[in-house]
Formats: C-alpha cells, structure tokens, sequence
C-alpha cells in the first residue's frame, strides 16, 4: 500500500485514540460520581455523549473510505475490519457509562455506605481491563489482550456478589428497592463493560495473529 493508505490508516488510529480516550473518561467520571455522590460529575457524563457518538461515526466512515478506496488485505484488512468493530464497541461503552452516571444523580442522595463492599473492587477491574484493552490495541500488544480476556471472569463474580448483597437490603415499600435494582443496574453494565474491552482484546488477537478466540472463551465460559 502507497503512502496515501499509510496517512489514511493513521489519520484511522488518531480518531479511534481520541475515542478510545473520550469513552475511558466517560467510563472513569461515572463511576466516580456514583461512589462520591457527584451529581455535577454525573451530568458532565451525560452531557458527553453526543460527543462520543460524533467521534463514533467519524472513525466509522474513516475505516469505510478506506475500504472502498484502497481494499487492503491481509494484516491491513483485519485492522480496518477490527477498527470498525472496535469502534461499535466503545460507542456501546460509552452509553453503558451514561446509564451508570444517571444512576448516580439517584443514589447520591443515600451516601456510600449504600454500596456493596465489593462495587469498588469492580469498578476498579472493569476500568484496568478497559484500560489495558485500549493499550493493548495502540501497542498491537497480544499478551496484554490475552490478560484482558482472562480478568473477565472475576468481574463476573463481582457481578454476581454485588446483586446478591444488593437484593438483601431490599426493605418492601421503601426507596431501598429502587436503590437495590439501581446498583443491580450499575453492576451489570460494568460486566457489560467489560465484556465488551474483552471483545477489544480478542479484536487485537485478531489483528496481530488471525486467530479468532472469542467462540473458544464462549464455549468454556457456557456462554
């Protein structure tokens, strides 16, 4: 491929970096409002999005243009390819942190006490396995990705600890339900998020060696 592609391709990699960047802020500012009870945080989440969705569909008619005007192939090919799918990914993300921000403009009013002793220790995961998941694809890094895919299940299990210590402090006719189903909420779009920066990992793998592992976690995940 000529100079052209080269400038194009990292014109790719620029925009999907301040993506990439812009949906980790998202991500790390949610969490923070909610176990801080910062609702002016919490609102510069929401306000963010629109943003994030601009970033989105430039990075996804880069990869297009690229696709139509030079066809690459092999190692070339499965870059754009992954971008694109990347690209979906963090979008996703980002939505998944504004839905976490607006619980949090709820559940500030109950203080932290409120959480789980565990929501800390997953929120911290969900943001190193994201983290780790977009260095991975700025270095081209497979060990790192292959780190990523393996961390997966242990937010798994904050997931499932934290809705069950969420759903015995339910106390019938009191806001402590909706308080409960708010954390149970939370909770599951951090396994949600990191789902998806394993799907990054694995895109990574991809890009780097050609092989698709995501079947392979699913089948020994049950998934």
């Amino acid at each position: 491929m000529g100079i052209q592609f080269q400038k194009e391709v990292e014109l790719l990699k620029k925009r999907l970096l301040t993506l990439s960047t812009a949906v980790e802020e998202q991500l790390v500012n949610a969490c923070t409002a909610l176990l801080k009870g910062n609702s002016e945080l919490a609102d510069q989440v929401v306000a963010q999005d629109e943003n994030v969705d601009t970033l989105e569909v430039h990075v996804e008619e880069e990869c297009l243009k690229i696709l139509a005007l030079y066809q690459p192939v092999s190692t070339d090919l499965r870059f754009i390819v992954s971008a694109l799918k990347i690209n979906n990914d963090l979008e996703r993300i980002g939505d998944l942190a504004v839905g976490i921000a607006r619980r949090a403009q709820f559940l500030h009013s109950f203080g932290k006490e409120i959480f789980p002793a565990c929501m800390q220790e997953m929120f911290e995961r969900t943001r190193q396995m994201l983290r780790k998941s977009l260095n991975s694809l700025v270095e081209l890094d497979v060990e790192a990705a292959r780190q990523v895919c393996q961390e997966d299940e242990r937010v798994d299990a904050l997931n499932r600890e934290v809705q069950t210590q969420a759903s015995s402090m339910i106390a019938p006719g009191s806001e402590s339900v909706r308080a409960a189903m708010d954390i149970i909420f939370v909770a599951k779009n951090l396994e949600r998020i990191a789902d998806l920066s394993t799907n990054i990992a694995e895109d990574v793998i991809y890009v780097v060696q050609g092989e698709i592992v995501r079947h392979g976690r699913r089948e020994q995940s049950g998934r």
